[in-house]
């Protein structure tokens, strides 16, 4: 507390003068940083490290060429949000056919609870490792334990607890410190793109593609920009206070870019370390966040393997709530519910119950028999499938001027939004053409 700041003080309009410089960024970054680092979840995690074990540092250009593509398309997702004070699916259902509404919900919902059972099970595995006991009990524990965080905290609390959770994205860091890597060869094919045709390679691009434009992050920055629109009183709509657009797109750009940044940096030190540990020994089959770790103690050392698992867990607590959040917020915007943490629970029992159902399905997965190490890749490889007709619904939808108003996208940002939707229709279409064609 500085100066009469107040907690519940809206960033976009905070003087700098009132605030420090340090506290100000760190209330600016919201949605954007969440979002990112919501990103690098377990399932993340374990496609990033079977792309450094299985390729080295090939992979490597895919983070680093994707970066500006993933930025634009997330602003475009935010803007939609605080430009109309409702999320993705609010907007389909407002303007497009029920069917198309459906679809993209049915497709969010299943892509994220299959993402979301992937990402308890690894933790689960991931506390195994420093705390050997009965897994499933693990996986009840961090499922109940994320139902908890999002039903008991007031939106402020709740959001002051997922910025915070970011920090544990510094472990990979901590990690790649302590591991050799051979820097001049890690630039070189990181910066130069690199193509395979085979049934492995393409898989694998669509995976890492998918893991880093996720269709979850989409509803879940347009839905949280809204979010906001409620929970601070100053700010309108950008539709009904144009005024406010300035302050608006501002803050909108720096926390996106912080958190997409934030987000691939992380991600590419997670494939570096499985390059230079796990492809350099010759162990090429990682597809598992938690196999990772505990194959990294004989390459990289104790430490290593306990910083690593660690960030499994933080990522973890951080991600599965967004998965479960995201899906509540798209179902309920398209059955027209109350919706969104800020309100409390008797006031949204419907977007809350989805919330809890959609974390419980995801814990069942854990019992059914499903090869957990198998969904966290293939989750992955269905999130690049399910956000190729998103992405094109809402690039269109962001161009409309009867939607947006004078904020509809144009120029630089609607050229990288599509140059985004193109590269993942190309990479699906190329990954599906490869399952058909003679190796």
């Amino acid at each position: 507390m500085t100066q009469g700041f107040r907690e519940d003080q809206d960033p976009e309009i905070t003087d700098s003068a009132i605030m420090p410089p340090k506290a100000r960024l760190f209330k600016i970054l919201g949605p954007g940083l969440i979002t990112g680092a919501s990103d690098d979840d377990p399932s993340g995690i374990a496609t990033y490290s079977q792309a450094g074990a299985q390729f080295g540092y090939s992979l490597g250009w895919t983070l680093i060429y994707s970066l500006p593509l993933m930025i634009a398309i997330q602003m475009i997702s935010a803007r939609i949000g605080r430009t109309t004070g409702r999320g993705l699916a609010g907007i389909l259902r407002l303007y497009y056919p029920n069917w198309l509404l459906q679809g993209a919900v049915s497709l969010l919902l299943i892509a994220n609870t299959i993402n979301l059972g992937a990402d308890l099970g690894a933790m689960g595995d991931a506390l195994d490792l420093l705390l050997p006991g009965p897994v499933w009990l693990y996986v009840i524990c961090f499922g109940s334990l994320c139902i908890a965080m999002q039903v008991a905290f007031s939106y402020s609390r709740y959001v002051s607890i997922l910025k915070w959770l970011t920090i544990s994205l510094f472990s990979y860091v901590a990690t790649l410190a302590v591991v050799h890597v051979d820097w001049r060869a890690m630039a070189a094919q990181s910066l130069v793109p690199h193509f395979i045709w085979d049934e492995h390679f393409l898989p694998t691009v669509v995976a890492v593609f998918g893991t880093t434009i996720s269709p979850y992050l989409f509803f879940w920055q347009s839905s949280e920009e809204a979010e906001d629109v409620q929970h601070y009183p100053v700010r309108e709509k950008l539709l009904s206070a144009p005024e406010q657009s300035k302050s608006a797109l501002d803050r909108i750009g720096i926390d996106t870019f912080v958190g997409m940044s934030f987000s691939n940096t992380i991600a590419l030190a997670i494939m570096t370390t499985a390059g230079a540990t796990f492809y350099v020994s010759g162990n090429h089959d990682i597809q598992s966040s938690a196999q990772a770790a505990k194959a990294l103690e004989p390459l990289a050392g104790h430490f290593a393997a306990f910083i690593f698992t660690l960030g499994i867990l933080g990522t973890g607590l951080l991600a599965v709530p967004v998965l479960a959040g995201s899906a509540a917020y798209a179902v309920g915007e398209a059955l027209k519910w109350p919706v969104g943490f800020g309100r409390q629970v008797q006031e949204a029992k419907a977007f809350y119950a989805t919330v809890v159902l959609a974390t419980l399905v995801g814990m069942m997965i854990n019992f059914s028999g499903i090869n957990p190490i198998k969904a966290l890749f293939w989750s992955a490889v269905l999130n690049g499938v399910v956000a190729v007709p998103i992405m094109v619904v809402m690039m269109m939808m962001a161009a409309r001027k009867d939607i947006l108003g004078r904020f509809a996208i144009n120029g630089w940002l609607k050229f990288l939004g599509w140059l985004a939707t193109g590269l993942m229709i190309v990479c699906v279409t190329a990954m599906f053409a490869g399952f058909f064609l003679p190796s």
